[in-house]
């Protein structure tokens, strides 16, 4: 294709047209991405931003996958993946912010047969667990 000066214009509106495109999306990613966070810390009483230290510090990635945690690509338990759109938690219980919180620090009062530990994890740090995996 030949170009000419009189084409350079036309070119320069359409790179800045996808530019602007682009910084539109990547906006709207974002906002979209506080206002999840927002939600969560709400409904937890949690801190998503604290998460990802304390999942690392208690295994969680070892045995799921965890969107967003570097190396959190665990297959023995579930993918936690779309976790705030599910209905039930591990198919035993309702998923609500109390039961996941509940779930996260000691699974065997749902399920005694679960295969998923109790790692000594807090209340307040299952929130933040929580209010991650809610925000995701």
């Amino acid at each position: 294709m030949r170009f000419t000066l009189s084409s350079w214009p036309i070119i320069a509106l359409g790179t800045a047209s996808l530019f602007l495109a682009a910084v539109v999306a990547t906006g709207l990613v974002c906002n979209e991405r506080r206002q999840n966070e927002s939600i969560a810390r709400a409904i937890t009483g949690g801190d998503p931003a604290r998460a990802p230290a304390l999942i690392r510090r208690y295994g969680c990635a070892g045995c799921h996958t965890i969107p967003g945690i570097p190396g959190g690509d665990g297959q023995v338990g579930a993918s936690l993946s779309g976790l705030r759109s599910r209905v039930y938690i591990a198919g035993v219980t309702t998923n609500t912010p109390d039961n996941l919180v509940q779930w996260i620090v000691t699974p065997q009062a749902f399920s005694p047969r679960t295969a998923m530990p109790a790692t000594g994890i807090t209340e307040a740090e299952a929130r933040d667990v929580a209010a991650y995996l809610y925000a995701q």
